[in-house]
């Protein structure tokens, strides 16, 4: 199985069938259609609108998904999506009867796939239809008054929608929608007392605000899909099949083959550069550990640490501009704000992240007595002479936005950029075929996205047609209050429940879907409480990601096991060890005004204090965290319970705490020098290897 393939298994959307014959021609045609529609939308809007647009966009979508993903009709398992099967034998590669299906697909699939194309395509029917039909104004015209024929049609898109998120994700997704319109039909019969009673609402109030309002279906999440996300999509399409892969990955190896840390400096180093594109945590960690397990295996690396170490690497794909994780498309698209500003956002958060786990990787270098692996011996200036024209794409995203381009119009610009240059190499260049395998590529791969976009609809339309978001905002900050009256203490604890309820949530649906429900239902906590809207939706942004490492579901870190062979449960403990700094850092700038410099907001003084002093933080965890200070030797129990109280004192970026914080550190310290000089040369590393 190759890295594709696998990195597939273990994505928030999994994998379909591997079609042959008319069915994959038919599939790649279409996806081609997509890709061109999306691409036409970008210079040459439909005049009728961008709904207008939607309606086509998801009737190319929705039909594709029953022929590219079978049935599989199992009972829901802990895990999202596909049964996981955890690699604990030592055997890196899965068992082969985890490959995707290789038939085709069944007449029950063709005739859902048909109910799709009529149901997308009805809103737009020219002609009238038992009171329904006449064409897409006149639908748009009966929004709150629609007849038999738009309900009957509304719950035929309704299920499909559904089914299409089974298949795609899992159980979990389709049984949350279901709860939120269990919730918008029978909350009426809810005590009138309970926070979150509402009057009700009927099946067809219901199936009017799914299928036509701007809420619903076609609302905002599946305008990112259709807009940003698939062109986002195939422009990493386009730069895997032209070796920019590769390329990042090599580039990181020759960087650091002199170092004693090169293993696993060079697996932190890619994840960040393919991170830069591919946007997706499970598939990165898949395409780096690929690589790097070997180079990790001959330095000494055991599996769980280095598995752990892979899947931390990897989730900061989400988190690394400039293609960021669907989530920050719709962020962009709730504020108001250019893709541009939700980058700026990113940009302190993901160093500090990376630099957390950089220490570690010395941390653990230094402790358990890694040594220096054989590296390739090319130099790192002499692959950016030759390849270095990969970085010219994403560079020209960001200065086209800089320059006022939108997003939209920079990608497909930096595509085509990456096209022309992938001709400076002759082994991967775009030849025409190899062109269109990428756009086919990358308009499939948006096809579960989208429909999770679109069926995020039922739960956003259901927040709003009920008032579900502003009551259970109230409930959250009320339970917060009952334990103290304290304002800070309020928003200190509010922050911390919501981390809780969105962690949780996390563990059961994919990144994007938890992230529109948690900017429903605890995005409006924190702005109550004065939270700027920056720092409130990069707050909820960031446990949504969080939600690929943490335990027990933690899907990077099982494809990580999966490619090391190592034990999962272990493998997950490692990753939440490696990816901490992104647990505390969102609280730090949530909890305070200061905190919003790393956000890069606030003037150049607010962002380097808040950056210094959280990169201090950081460190001092990471020493808390892995038992060891580099250069002078190992903590002990004392001194690693206080340089955690130190690092989460320093979070809280005000100056009375950031002076105590820095003074456990020194305490620390000091700390550690005693222990090295009491215990002498048997505190020592291992192996030999220097502190």
């Amino acid at each position: 199985m190759d890295a594709r393939e696998l990195a597939g298994r273990f994505e928030d959307e999994k994998p379909g069938r591997t079609l042959t014959g008319p069915v994959a021609v038919l599939l790649t045609g279409a996806t081609l259609v997509i890709a061109l529609l999306a691409l036409w939308q970008v210079f040459r809007p439909l005049a009728q609108g961008s709904k207008y647009y939607l309606v086509f966009f998801l009737a190319g979508v929705l039909p594709l998904v029953f022929l590219a993903y079978p049935a599989d009709l199992r009972l829901p398992r802990l895990r999202r999506g596909a049964a996981i099967p955890a690699a604990t034998d030592g055997n890196a590669t899965p068992p082969a009867k985890a490959r995707p299906l290789r038939t085709g697909p069944s007449g029950v699939d063709w005739a859902l796939a048909v109910a799709a194309l009529a149901a997308c395509l009805y809103p737009v029917l020219p002609v009238a239809l038992a009171g329904g039909g006449g064409g897409y104004d006149a639908f748009l015209d009966r929004q709150g008054l629609l007849v038999g024929t738009d309900v009957v049609m509304g719950t035929v898109l309704l299920l499909l929608l559904l089914e299409a998120c089974r298949r795609t994700t899992g159980w979990i997704l389709p049984l949350v929608c279901l709860l939120f319109l269990g919730y918008g039909y029978y909350g009426g019969l809810l005590p009138q007392t309970w926070a979150v009673a509402h009057a009700g609402l009927d099946f067809g109030q219901l199936v009017d605000a799914f299928y036509n309002s701007d809420s619903g279906f076609y609302g905002t999440p599946l305008d990112v899909a259709a807009t940003y996300i698939v062109l986002f999509t195939i422009y990493g399409a386009v730069l895997d099949r032209s070796g920019a892969g590769r390329f990042f990955v090599d580039l990181s190896a020759a960087a650091f083959r002199r170092s004693r840390t090169a293993a696993g400096r060079t697996a932190v180093a890619s994840g960040f550069l393919l991170g830069t594109v591919s946007g997706s945590g499970a598939a990165t960690t898949v395409s780096i550990g690929a690589v790097t397990w070997p180079i990790l295996r001959r330095a000494g690396y055991p599996a769980e640490r280095a598995g752990g170490m892979l899947a931390a690497a990897g989730v900061g794909a989400i988190l690394s501009p400039p293609t960021l994780g669907a989530a920050a498309f719709i962020i962009a698209e709730y504020l108001g704000v250019s893709y541009l500003q939700v980058l700026g956002w990113a940009m302190v958060p993901t160093v500090l992240y990376y630099l957390g786990i950089v220490l570690s990787v010395e941390i653990d270098a230094r402790r358990s007595g890694v040594r220096a692996a054989a590296l390739p011996a090319t130099s790192a200036w002499r692959l950016l002479a030759r390849s270095g024209y990969h970085f010219a794409s994403l560079f020209a995203i960001v200065g086209l936005l800089a320059v006022g381009v939108s997003a939209t119009r920079a990608v497909v610009l930096a595509t085509l950029l990456a096209i022309v240059l992938s001709y400076l190499d002759r082994r991967p260049r775009l030849t025409p075929p190899r062109l269109l395998d990428a756009f086919s590529g990358g308009a499939r791969g948006v096809l579960a996205v989208t429909v999770v976009c679109a069926a995020a609809g039922i739960i956003t339309a259901t927040t709003t047609k009920t008032g579900l978001g502003p009551q259970a905002a109230a409930l959250l900050v009320d339970t917060a209050g009952a334990v103290s009256s304290d304002p800070a203490v309020v928003l200190a604890l509010t922050a911390l429940l919501a981390a809780v309820a969105l962690s949780l949530l996390g563990l059961a649906i994919p990144v994007t879907a938890s992230f529109v429900i948690g900017w429903v239902i605890i995005g409006p906590a924190l702005l109550d409480l004065g939270v700027s809207g920056p720092a409130a939706a990069m707050f909820v942004f960031y446990f949504a990601v969080l939600s690929e490492v943490s335990p027990p579901t933690a899907l990077a870190a099982v494809a990580a096991a999966a490619v090391t062979g190592g034990r999962v449960v272990p493998t997950m403990w490692h990753t939440l060890r490696y990816a901490l700094p992104a647990y505390l850092i969102p609280l730090a700038f949530v909890v305070t005004p200061t905190g919003l410099g790393l956000l890069g907001m606030g003037g150049p003084q607010r962002i380097l204090v808040a950056g210094t002093v959280t990169a201090l933080s950081v460190a001092v965890l990471a020493v808390a965290a892995g038992g060891w200070l580099p250069g002078v030797g190992p903590a002990g129990v004392p001194e690693r319970v206080i340089g955690a109280v130190a690092g989460l004192t320093l979070l809280w970026l005000e100056p009375v705490p950031v002076a105590i914080g820095a003074v456990l550190a020194g305490v620390m310290a000091v700390g550690v020098f005693v222990r090295r000089g009491s215990v002498g040369s048997s505190g020592g590393t291992r192996a030999g290897s220097p502190a």
